[in-house]
């Protein structure tokens, strides 16, 4: 069994880096052609959880509930719709200032050596200084890759929800089974109270301890079932589905023999902090931008005038329309508000860089209360082991003590307390455990 929590953490992990749509693995100079190869490593090991049984025949994987999440979610559906926004505006960008186009009709025509005036047209179109409208497709290429980064956190995120309620099911479910377990365990008890009693060598009020003790395990039964509803619930409603859906978990998680040791380096690849990387790209291809809008722009356009036949005077170009070419050039002489721009970008790259760094302190800081919640549960869970190792010890030797009659059912519901609070606690320390690793997960996978 410890061989099959072991692809359950390793599945686990592999699933963090197969979502993350930039391929981010550990290593670095592999990170853009991962992508694929972490994909069909998933499946491996997907088809090789299933073929050990570490999944109950009915259970459905954590990962195939995120994926779930991912491809229904309404939330990340947005982003990918502002992904896909961002997109269009570098198509939107790519054009050049609108063309004037202008007719005129001379009502009092002037008469002119060429003959009279009738009616002009002009056409002329601006044109951006040479690099403009590059510089404003990679500046609104750099807010789309920003843009993207957000979908990757979104999805990170939301497989960090999926993932805390999944255990939280299982957590409700794992303790509903062992309440199920201590009940027959006093419904037994019982049975042997009530053969004591009419021997003589125990009271009717031990009968009616245990049966007390029974009706409170029920209540914690039925209360436990109506938290199960309300975390189902939110789960579904994270995959966008029914709130009443059924949600399949695993029928048993145990921590791993050995712990994947982790690096706070590779907290550098968490999209949290490449988001401030993608942003302080997109300020210097401001810059670059504003750069070259401060330069001049010119512009080329065409006057064509009709010209009507002279009465008066008869010259060889009398009547001839006239065409005249133009140049024209427009010179930003009052720059301030490009200064100002510049002055801008500036303080906005160290706004980013300090904003970057308080983001670099809290992964740490996270990272560092996930590694020692993990910690924490597994001395918990091994502690809990050896508890209740001890108490089903004690349990087994009032069971041979009712042989000789002389069992106390007053240490027996002592004992069954303390053996149904070690069990809890040991679901609880698998469910930390577990939950501190889906936030390990999400802060370097």
């Amino acid at each position: 069994m410890k061989n099959k929590t072991i692809i359950i953490d390793l599945l686990f992990v592999s699933a963090g880096a197969y979502t993350e749509p930039f391929g981010m693995a550990q290593d670095k100079r592999l990170r853009s052609a991962k992508a694929r190869l972490n994909a069909c490593l998933f499946f491996m090991l997907l088809i090789g959880a299933f073929s050990l049984g570490v999944f109950g025949g009915q259970a459905q994987s954590l990962q195939s509930y995120i994926q779930e999440a991912e491809a229904n979610n309404p939330d990340i559906q947005a982003f990918d719709l502002r992904y896909n926004i961002a997109q269009e505006k570098v198509n939107e960008v790519n054009t050049l200032p609108n063309t004037t186009i202008s007719a005129g009709y001379f009502v009092s025509q002037p008469e002119t050596a060429m003959g009279q005036q009738l009616v002009q047209f002009s056409v002329s179109q601006m044109l951006p200084w040479f690099g403009t409208i590059t510089a404003r497709e990679n500046y609104a290429s750099s807010m789309a890759d920003a843009e993207f980064v957000e979908i990757v956190i979104a999805k990170r995120k939301l497989a960090l929800e999926v993932s805390q309620l999944y255990y939280q099911i299982y957590t409700i479910r794992a303790k509903q089974k062992v309440l199920d377990e201590n009940i027959q365990l006093l419904k037994t008890y019982e049975r042997l109270a009530l053969t004591s009693v009419e021997v003589g060598k125990a009271s009717a009020v031990d009968v009616l301890r245990l049966q007390i003790r029974q009706n409170e395990l029920q209540q914690q039964k039925e209360v436990l079932l109506q938290q199960a509803k309300g975390i189902q619930a939110g789960f579904n409603k994270k995959l966008d589905r029914k709130h009443d859906h059924v949600v399949q978990v695993v029928n048993t998680l145990e921590i791993p023999t050995v712990d994947l040791e982790y690096s706070y380096d590779a907290l550098s690849d968490n999209p949290e902090l490449l988001k401030y990387n993608r942003l302080y790209e997109s300020v210097v291809q401001s810059e670059l931008l504003n750069q070259k809008e401060r330069a001049p722009s010119f512009g080329v356009g065409l006057d064509y005038v009709a010209v009507a036949q002279g009465t008066d005077i008869m010259l060889g170009d009398s009547g001839k329309d006239m065409v005249m070419p133009m140049v024209s050039l427009s010179i930003p002489i009052f720059n301030n508000a490009y200064t100002s721009v510049t002055k801008q970008n500036e303080l906005r790259q160290k706004e980013l860089e300090a904003q970057k760094n308080e983001q670099l302190n809290v992964l740490e800081s996270t990272f560092s209360r996930a590694i020692s919640q993990r910690n924490q549960a597994r001395i918990s869970f091994d502690t809990q082991t050896k508890n209740l190792d001890q108490a089903r010890d004690a349990e087994e030797i009032l069971t041979k003590n009712y042989e000789t009659g002389t069992i106390d059912f007053n240490d027996v519901l002592d004992i069954q307390e303390l053996q149904l609070k070690f069990q809890t606690d040991q679901i609880e320390s698998v469910q930390m455990y577990y939950a501190q690793s889906a936030i390990i997960n999400y802060l370097i996978n």
